[in-house]
């Protein structure tokens, strides 16, 4: 497990933005997932773009690339670093039933890109919940999660 104090709290107790400069620049990989569930016609109408706003899946996909790029402006503490790759997939799933969906994030820095990718599916989750509530308001979103990252001084990590 890493370490037992807070990074974005100073020695007083105050937040505070955790200084990188000192770190070496690195291949750094995050990956999170989460889902939306819905109710079995939803899902239908998604699969079959029957919904008045449009192809849910693909704006999905680019809200959550646009989200993870945008993360700093959203996270108070979140450091502002150059993504170089942003990959969001979205999954239909009866067996939920609902939509999958994930995100694969690359950069080359003193910082890791797992807010961003956490970042990307929340958005992703919340556009989808967004195109669909015209015909259901009762859509979960749940289980968004980190499930793994590479680089950067804590090494790997794997949730699931």
């Amino acid at each position: 497990m890493g370490s037992q104090k807070l990074t974005h709290l100073d020695d007083a107790g105050q937040a505070h933005m955790v200084n990188v400069g000192h770190k070496p620049d690195t291949s750094r990989v995050a990956v999170a997932r989460g889902e939306i569930h819905l109710r079995p016609e939803t899902l239908r109408l998604v699969k079959e773009g029957l919904l008045k706003k449009g192809d849910v899946l693909s704006v999905a996909k680019v809200a959550g690339i646009m989200a993870a790029k945008r993360t700093s402006e959203l996270i108070p503490l979140c450091h502002s670093i150059p993504v170089h790759q942003i990959e969001v997939d979205l999954m239909m799933d009866e067996s939920l039933p609902g939509i999958k969906i994930e995100s694969r994030v690359h950069t080359t820095g003193k910082t890791g890109v797992e807010m961003e990718a956490l970042t990307a599916v929340s958005v992703a989750a919340l556009t989808i919940y967004d195109m669909v509530k015209a015909v259901e308001k009762s859509g979960k979103i749940q289980n968004i999660r980190l499930v793994e990252k590479h680089g950067g001084q804590s090494g790997d990590v794997y949730n699931e």
